[in-house]
């Protein structure tokens, strides 16, 4: 439905390498190339730049690439809309999701899940950029991420609003007490989600509002691995409380609420704002308005 070499031209920009694109496609590295000559033959325009490695696309090339990603899909619609009409809806749902959205996102999966069994479910970790690249690049289904990200090309559905807790190693500074402040927070060892990350982002805001800067000395992508260092003793982290509500609070770790200021983060499902749009995203889309309003009276903490 749509011609193989243009997925090469895909691949090829996804990997920014040939070897691992003609592998990804599962054809030899000279299939590839002879592919993407044929393309450039028929275009009767350059659509890669030369070099001894891949150097990237023309101006051509790239506008050559959106139609492909448009073309494929358009045909992974169509297929998808086929099986719906024999046996359900039938593929994989591509979902890029922030590092502090892995756990909350269980319960939309979840919800899917049971709604379309045949669908497998990819979930990925990935900064707010990379699920952003992966919306526009055609290569996600949808992305959880906080709606502040949302740009004009993209619809948002909300899913929860939540506030952030400080989480500490049991027995330190603030025992017997509920609650701290984000100036004292600044105070003691934090390890943070890296700079990249939007969450690490905001909370260097708030800091930053108070007039604050403080240096984690533990930094990680991962929040199941900053939920790991603190339990192991030695540093505290700001995490968001609905992580907590849904695999509990680790061993030999407090918990206090965080105040001065009472701040939250609004997180939704993003998607293209495209039409038409293909039978997985609407049923990605539905999930997410039927799960939206009770998962906001769940993780809706002040």
């Amino acid at each position: 439905m749509i011609a193989r070499k243009f997925l090469y031209l895909i691949a090829l920009a996804r990997e920014r390498h040939f070897g691992r694109a003609a592998e990804a496609c599962h054809v030899s590295a000279s299939t590839l190339s002879a592919a993407i000559r044929d393309i450039e033959s028929e275009l009767g325009v350059p659509i890669v730049e030369r070099g001894q490695q891949y150097a990237g696309l023309t101006p051509e090339g790239e506008r050559v690439l959106e139609c492909a990603r448009q073309m494929a899909v358009r045909a992974e619609g169509l297929r998808q809309e086929l099986a719906q009409m024999q046996d359900g809806l039938a593929g994989r749902l591509r979902l890029g999701v922030i590092p502090t959205g892995l756990t909350a996102v269980a319960t939309l999966t979840a919800a899917f899940a049971r709604r379309h069994p045949l669908v497998n479910v990819e979930v990925l970790s990935m900064s707010t950029q990379q699920i952003l690249a992966g919306l526009r690049g055609f290569e996600l289904d949808g992305g959880i991420a906080y709606q502040e990200s949302a740009g004009a090309d993209l619809l948002a559905v909300p899913l929860w609003r939540e506030n952030h807790v400080l989480l500490t190693p049991i027995n330190g500074a603030f025992e017997g007490r509920d609650c701290v402040t984000w100036h004292e927070a600044a105070q003691i060892p934090l390890g943070l989600l890296t700079p990249n990350m939007h969450n690490r982002q905001t909370i260097d805001a708030v800091f930053a509002s108070l007039g604050q800067k403080p240096r984690p000395t533990f930094e990680t992508d991962s929040i199941i691995s900053i939920l790991a260092h603190v339990s192991a003793g030695h540093w505290a982290s700001i995490v968001p409380r609905g992580v907590l509500d849904l695999i509990g609070i680790p061993a030999g770790t407090r918990v206090f609420d965080l105040r001065d200021p009472v701040v939250e983060w609004a997180t939704g499902l993003l998607v293209l704002n495209r039409e038409p749009r293909t039978p997985m995203v609407d049923a990605l889309l539905n999930e997410a308005r039927a799960l939206g309003q009770g998962l906001q009276g769940h993780f809706r903490l002040t």
